[in-house]
């Protein structure tokens, strides 16, 4: 059984200084629970908890309903690839894998079996008689997860298994770890995989679920999807994409129109009483307003543009604001293009593709459409979300 639960469990250092505040969370048998936060979160120091390489202070680790807070590693029933590979330098790949099987006792049989069925999974069947020095840095990193597959444990831990290789490795390896997790559920046997990234990316690609934490607290657990879309409290919001959702303050006010928000004097920006379950409370207060770079586009008329077929088309929606500002800086990202425009105050940036716009309109002002219907309103003291579902 490969379920990992943790109980209010805490991290204390001799120092004085407290880690990890109370964690609860219950990880699935066969999940891929990935933790993401930014440096300093806590989630390796969790991770390491979980594997027993760190002290609990206080709580409960349980692995497969077994309360393992005083069981050594290895007995455990987990393993573990880290961030540095961890190989044997003067060992081969064959024997790099093999090592932990034959501590065990596992006739050689069936340690040649495992590692040539790891070999093959993880396309490295050529490199089982080289020595690490001799290999890419993805290729040892294969191979340390190749090490950690033989030993069929209930719980694979990754820590930051890939921020020491480059874009394009990370690419391979992440997609090497994704089908790892799927073939072994195929096969009957799912693992349970905690991963620790600081890559959101890494996070939003790889977990049936995630975990957010900052400094030592969970901020929120849930699908990619949920994350995205309905982001608990203002710091997942502004963790979670890239680039980065908009998050402005500014004061909840309304009028014969509606509820607004003024983006700069006279830029007024209407917002749903949809996006608060109870947006009369706020109305005089200030707020933190969130939206999505997708969801403010390029608007001419009051229209907005669209690329559709490749063709330029106006797509009419009444739930769009439009609103002008200036244009300071273009990231051009090959198929779109991150635009930072400046609104009064707020520096937003908008993703748009599919228009024509270059460095030579840097300067000029024009006008965009926000879609506030897909936007969030956060409170301003306490961060949290003022639409839960």
């Amino acid at each position: 059984m490969g379920s990992v639960t943790l109980r209010n469990v805490v991290k204390d250092y001799s120092n004085g200084f407290r880690a990890v505040h109370g964690v609860n969370l219950d990880i699935k048998e066969g999940e891929f629970m990935v933790f993401v936060g930014p440096s300093g979160c806590a989630k390796s120091t969790t991770l390491r908890m979980v594997a027993g390489l760190e002290d609990i202070s206080s709580g409960e680790v349980l692995i497969g309903g077994k309360v393992v807070n005083d069981m050594a590693p290895k007995d455990r029933g987990i393993a573990m690839v880290f961030q540095n590979y961890a190989l044997y330098p003067h060992k081969t790949v064959f024997d790099n894998m093999a090592f932990g099987l034959r501590m065990q006792k596992i006739p050689k049989d069936e340690i040649k079996r495992r590692v040539t069925e790891a070999a093959e999974k993880l396309e490295i069947t050529d490199l089982l008689d080289r020595k690490p020095k001799e290999m890419s840095g993805g290729q040892r990193q294969r191979v340390a997860v190749g090490r950690a597959i033989v030993r069929q444990p209930d719980v694979f831990l990754f820590d930051e298994p890939l921020s020491n290789l480059d874009a394009k490795l990370r690419v391979a390896m992440r997609v090497k770890i994704a089908q790892l997790h799927k073939s072994l559920k195929d096969q009957g046997r799912p693992a349970t995989m905690i991963y620790v990234t600081h890559d959101q990316t890494e996070a939003l690609t790889l977990g049936d679920r995630i975990c957010v934490l900052r400094a030592g607290r969970i901020m929120q657990v849930d699908t990619p999807e949920n994350l995205y879309h309905h982001p608990a409290n203002k710091f997942v919001a502004g963790f979670i994409g890239s680039p980065a959702m908009n998050i402005f303050r500014a004061k909840l006010q309304k009028d014969a129109d509606g509820y607004f928000i003024e983006l700069a004097p006279g830029k007024k920006l209407l917002i749903p009483a949809s996006l608060s379950n109870n947006i009369e409370a706020s109305v005089g207060r200030e707020v933190d307003f969130g939206i999505r770079p997708e969801n403010i586009a390029w608007a001419k008329d009051g229209h907005t543009l669209n690329v559709v077929q490749g063709e330029l088309v106006d797509v009419i929606d009444a739930r769009l604001e439009v609103v002008e500002g200036v244009l300071e800086l273009i990231e051009n990202m090959g198929n779109e293009k991150y635009l930072h425009v400046r609104f009064g105050p707020h520096l937003i940036v908008a993703r748009i593709s599919g228009i024509d716009v270059g460095t030579g309109d840097i300067g000029t002002a024009f006008r965009f459409n926000f879609s506030t219907h897909l936007g969030h309103l956060f409170d301003a003291e306490t961060e949290v979300n003022l639409k839960i579902d």
